[in-house]
């Protein structure tokens, strides 16, 4: 918002719009001393840190507003002391440049900071990084840390020319900072919905889990006389627990949770399921994510919501194994499900 509204700014002011409007003509809102700020705080609030958010935006707002006065009481001041407006002009840019050099490094240090947050304190924020690997943010940063430095290049063309014919310097700025805007809305929105979706399936989850602790589930349990007893126990630890949940869950965790050799444990699921122990999980995890296509509350969510929470760690991942053990895309599989229920 606060990127928006300062091109905009700039924009106006290029095609004089606020032309022979002393007080509009003049007084330029410092609107980028915000932008760091309010995306340090859509940060924190992302990562559910909540604590952490208010007390660095409020100390900038604070300080926004004593810029706004500031600027402000210069130029009025200025104005009145009867210098012409060529004067007027160079000493309201020079100002206006001092300003954005203290707002370049106020928004560069916020910026450092959130990337220390998201790098270094990953122990604050454990339970997101269930839902969301991140990396949605961590490319967001490296777009930013190229909008910085086109900022430094408009800043040294615009001081080296003592205040004048800088503006040409500010455009490669003005269209990757509108990129900005639109990736970071669009992936914004994109990933809180995936995010907010998870969360519903992984409560309902959790509430049917909690509700099978006094009763049997009903879980599809192999031909006792079919497999060997220790698949038939390796296979109840593996459902019963809903394992196959987890992207990350590998053989030798598996091996470490049931106290069985990871070579014993592969030997046991080849020979009994016929498939590796990847297959083996994915086929569960495909399963599962049936399960959820197939369910009328999850009718409006995402495919990959649908995918993540089934175990897979990526959406492409989903797609590929979902297909391999299907025939057809998740898509495809549900469409053919809503088609023959029209058909009854």
């Amino acid at each position: 918002m606060t990127i928006s509204l300062n091109n905009i700014q700039s924009w106006a002011l290029e095609r004089n719009l606020f032309q022979h409007r002393f007080m509009l003509d003049y007084i330029q809102i410092p609107w980028h001393f915000l932008s760091a700020p309010f995306f340090y705080a859509f940060l924190i609030n992302y990562l559910d840190i909540y604590e952490r958010s208010r007390k660095l935006l409020k100390y900038f707002i604070v300080v926004f507003v004593v810029l706004c006065v500031a600027q402000i009481t210069f130029v009025l001041t200025y104005s009145l002391g009867g210098g012409t407006k060529e004067e007027l002009n160079y000493v309201y840019e020079r100002y206006t440049s001092i300003e954005e050099l203290i707002s370049f490094i106020g928004s560069i240090s916020v910026f450092a900071y959130s990337f220390y947050i998201l790098k270094g304190k990953k122990k604050l924020f454990t339970k997101i990084l269930t839902y969301d690997n991140l990396k949605w943010i961590y490319n967001f940063f490296k777009l930013t840390l190229l909008v910085y430095v086109l900022w430094v290049f408009a800043l040294v063309i615009k001081f080296s020319l003592n205040f004048t014919g800088f503006l040409y310097s500010y455009y490669p700025l003005r269209i990757s900072t509108t990129l900005i805007i639109f990736i970071l809305g669009y992936q914004g929105l994109k990933y809180l919905r995936i995010l907010k979706e998870r969360k519903n399936i992984r409560e309902d989850l959790d509430i049917e889990k909690s509700g099978l602790d006094n009763q049997e589930e009903n879980i599809s349990e192999p031909n006792e006389n079919e497999f060997e007893p220790q698949f038939l126990e390796i296979d109840k630890y593996i459902k019963s627990e809903k394992i196959y949940l987890h992207p990350k869950y590998t053989l030798q965790n598996l091996s470490s949770d049931l106290n069985i050799g990871s070579s014993t444990l592969s030997a046991t699921i080849n020979r009994n399921a016929k498939k590796s122990f990847v297959d083996y999980i994915n086929e569960m995890r495909v399963n599962q994510a049936k399960k959820f296509l197939l369910d009328y509350k999850y009718e409006s969510y995402t495919i990959a919501s649908i995918g993540l929470e089934s175990g897979f760690n990526s959406k492409s991942a989903f797609y590929d194994v979902f297909k391999k053990h299907s025939g057809m895309t998740p898509l495809a599989f549900k469409n053919n499900h809503i088609k023959k229920q029209s058909e009854r």
